[in-house]
């Protein structure tokens, strides 16, 4: 059996940053898009470049149960270490050219995607489906290009909870539905760097609301999974191509809409097979017959 992997510390800072005080909170951000420069660099370098008290830095390792900077710094360098086998996101960035280089690519690319895949933590998405199928609604929002990922997961959830699932700003402006949220539901948001304001906002009112958030992304640093209950990151950036990579999203919110429906037992397969037998009655699908 696999163990699940441990927290990693941008992780329970990501989860504690918006309990902190708004100091502690500039300087817990400030060490999340610096991660590296953290550990390489002195508490007091930190701090110039970050218009911060070095002390801050001790309170802000404490706050998130660290005995202080020294013991963050040392956890934070642990993570960074590189895992036994090397992602992809670290092939040559250079492309060959010539007769052949187009197919190359889609090779490269092709590899890359599928290398991606096994990297998404099982058990993370087990953990965020049960959520799911606890929620009394389930609130989905991914934009520009994740607006793809959003539709997918929102459709096969609506297959067996078609009255309760719904897409943030399905119905009308998103800000309506952000006043809608409450405790019990789940919000799920899908994005990847660059992140959109409106996927920070849809999270931060989530938040607000006391409703489990969920964020599919690529970081654990991204700022829509600030305060997230689950965090279910996949590989936008390790794939060659001008743009970033979708695949892993659409693996994780497949998974997602598997296993919430695995948990809801003979009354999901009902209600999937109540779906089926309307949209067969309104000859939705081509007739194998003919």
């Amino acid at each position: 059996m696999v163990e699940p992997a441990k927290s990693s510390p941008l992780s329970e800072l990501r989860i504690a940053l918006p309990s902190l005080p708004m100091r502690l909170q500039e300087v817990g951000r400030f060490v999340a898009a610096n991660d590296y420069d953290a550990t390489t660099r002195s508490m007091r370098d930190l701090a110039a470049e970050a218009g911060a008290d070095p002390a801050a830095f001790t309170r802000l390792a404490k706050a998130i149960g660290y005995s202080g900077w020294d013991d963050l710094r040392a956890a934070l360098t642990e993570a960074r270490r590189p895992s036994p086998t090397s992602p992809f996101s670290a092939r040559a960035k250079g492309r060959r050219h010539g007769p052949d280089s187009d197919v190359t690519l889609i090779t490269d690319k092709l590899e890359a995607e599928a290398a991606g895949l096994p990297r998404i933590s099982a058990h993370a998405i087990a953990d965020a489906a049960r959520t799911l199928h606890d929620a009394k609604r389930i609130w989905i929002t991914g934009y520009r290009s994740c607006r793809s990922v959003a539709e997918l997961l929102n459709y096969e959830l609506r297959l067996f909870r078609p009255e309760q699932v719904q897409i943030v700003g399905a119905s009308g402006p998103d800000d309506l539905d952000l006043g809608a949220f409450r405790p019990g539901e789940a919000v799920i948001v899908i994005g990847f760097m660059p992140y959109t304001n409106a996927s920070v906002r849809v999270a931060q009112a989530a938040y607000r609301a006391g409703a489990r958030l969920i964020a599919i992304a690529d970081s654990v640093a991204a700022p829509m999974a600030e305060g997230a209950d689950h965090v279910l990151l996949f590989e936008a950036a390790s794939s060659p191509g001008f743009f970033p990579s979708l695949t892993g999203a659409l693996a994780i919110a497949q998974s997602l809409a598997a296993v919430t429906f695995s948990l809801g037992g003979t009354a999901a397969k009902k209600r999937l097979q109540d779906t089926e037998a309307r949209l067969a009655a309104t000859s939705t699908y081509v007739s194998e017959k003919g």
